[in-house]
C-alpha cells in the first residue's frame, strides 16, 4: 500500500514538472513571436526611413547639380590677442 502512495506521488510530482516545462516553453515561443512581430515592424520602419533619406540625398544631389554650391574663400585660423 505505501509502495502504491509512493509511486503515486513520484508520478503526480512528474507530471507537474512536465507540464511546468510545457507552459514555460509555450511562453517562451509566445514571447519570441512577439519580439519577432516588434523587431519585423522595427526594420520596416528603419528600411522607410532610409528609403527616404536616400531619396532626400538624390534630390539634393540633383539640386547641387543644377545650382553649384557657392565656395567660400578658405580663411586662415583666427588669432587671438
Amino acid at each position: 500500500m505505501y509502495v502504491i502512495v509512493a509511486v503515486a506521488v513520484l508520478l503526480i510530482a512528474g507530471l507537474l514538472y512536465l507540464l511546468d516545462r510545457a507552459l514555460k516553453a509555450v511562453n517562451e515561443g509566445r514571447r519570441r513571436r512577439e519580439a519577432a512581430l516588434r523587431l519585423a515592424a522595427a526594420a520596416a520602419e528603419a528600411e522607410e526611413k532610409d528609403r527616404q533619406r536616400r531619396a532626400a540625398a538624390a534630390a539634393s544631389a540633383a539640386l547641387t547639380t543644377v545650382l553649384p554650391a557657392i565656395l567660400e574663400p578658405e580663411r586662415d585660423p583666427r588669432r587671438v590677442a
